[in-house]
């Protein structure tokens, strides 16, 4: 584990509860000398998505983060998932840990989902020394989970760095696996109740670097909020129950080589089976409670971060999202904001679940066809086109 002294930075931040506080720079502390910014994202993510293989690029992207908690420790580790890949702010004394822990993640990507990984490690001080900074605030989503937020420019540096080759982690030998303990992906797709599951990302433009931004950011989730629980995508009383084989089977290669698979995947199934039965009969079994579990996976979901710019999952009306795209248009106009946006029938969840006695497990929330990938995707074509929007 870290010293104590190095975690307690993250520990020690004020909590804020109103979520535009996220662009508030008040509630941001920049990250100490010598930490470094773990980054990874999948090469060619919306080739995967258009196969059809959008619950494998999220369960990539989550296992980055599983695999570095795992290695360092630290449930306290400041991270943002982005869908289909994943940064986290590594303390000093964590960074060799934390380059293993990649490397391994790298290698299991490629070799159990099909997919290439890409990742890096990011000294802060050479982001300070491009005239950016990396700056991290704690959100209380639940009394049980805070989620990390980054503003100043240096992720963004630190992601665009990384797929121009530089700071590149290599993957670890064939057969290498990481600790994914924890990491399920046991839900169906969760359909919008609302009209329109809508994945938006807005970062800053020209002018947006100041109070103009937050104010918008505040009107957005204003406008969101206006929908019943802010838009969230996960009903109050949890998704409904259906078993998924095909996260059963992506849970099993987490847990499990190749040699133990067969072993494995029964127990994976029969404790999917359980939950289902639990959620379905509204039921407990043993100590679990259903009841406080539903509602603790809708609270600590992530549907809505901040990562040098604006990423919402949310599920509103089609009237709602035109007034949000309105609003976002009107920064586009004023050099405040670009945008990118997907609309899609559903949403997905991938978690990190340690234990299903405890309340802090952690719920990741993407749309169910591109989600923040392609919301990303189109972000980029409207910063050299008139389109700011994209329907699924």
């Amino acid at each position: 584990m870290a010293e104590p002294a190095e975690m307690r930075f993250y520990e020690s931040l004020p909590l804020f509860e109103a979520f535009e506080g996220v662009a508030d720079e008040a509630n941001y502390r920049p990250l100490p000398e010598g930490w470094s910014l773990a980054v990874a994202d999948i090469v060619n993510s919306t080739g995967a998505i258009a196969e059809g293989r959008y619950k494998s690029v999220n369960m990539a992207g989550a296992s980055v983060i599983s695999a570095l908690m795992n290695a360092l420790e630290e449930r306290d580790l400041p991270f943002v998932f982005g869908g289909d890949g994943a940064l986290a702010a590594i303390p000093t004394a964590l960074a060799a840990k934390a380059r293993t822990a990649l490397a391994a993640a790298k290698t299991w990507v490629a070799e159990e989902l099909g997919l290439e990984l890409r990742a890096a490690l990011v000294p802060v001080a050479d982001i300070r020394a491009k005239g950016l900074d990396m700056r991290v605030a704690r959100f209380k989503a639940s009394e049980e989970v805070s989620y990390a937020m980054f503003s100043g420019g240096g992720a963004s540096w630190a992601e665009a760095e990384m797929k121009a080759g530089r700071y590149q982690i290599d993957a670890a030998a064939p057969g290498t696996r990481p600790d994914l303990t924890g990491l399920s992906c046991r839900w169906n797709p969760i359909a919008s109740r609302h009209g329109s599951i809508v994945s938006i990302i807005a970062v800053p433009a020209a002018l947006g670097n100041g109070r103009e931004f937050q104010a918008l950011i505040a009107d957005i989730v204003a406008l969101a909020e206006g929908e019943e629980r802010g838009g969230h995508p996960v009903p109050e009383t949890g998704p409904e129950p259906h078993l998924s084989l095909r996260g059963v089977t992506m849970e099993t290669r987490a847990r499990a080589s190749a040699a133990r698979r067969l072993l494995i995947w029964p127990l994976v199934a029969v404790q999917s089976f359980l939950l289902f039965l639990c959620f379905r009969l509204g039921v407990n079994f043993g100590p679990f409670d259903v009841t406080r579990y539903a509602h603790d996976l809708a609270s600590n979901s992530d549907f809505r971060k901040f990562d040098d710019g604006l990423k919402m999952t949310i599920d509103v009306s089609i009237d709602r999202l035109q007034r949000i795209e309105e609003r976002l248009k009107q920064g586009v106009a004023a050099s405040i904001c670009s945008y990118g946006l997907h609309q899609q029938d559903s949403a997905l969840m991938t978690c990190i679940v340690p234990s299903p006695m405890s309340r802090d497990h952690m719920h990741f929330i993407d749309g169910a066809a591109g989600g923040y990938a392609m919301a990303a995707t189109n972000l980029k074509a409207t910063l050299s086109g008139p389109v700011h929007g994209t329907a699924a």
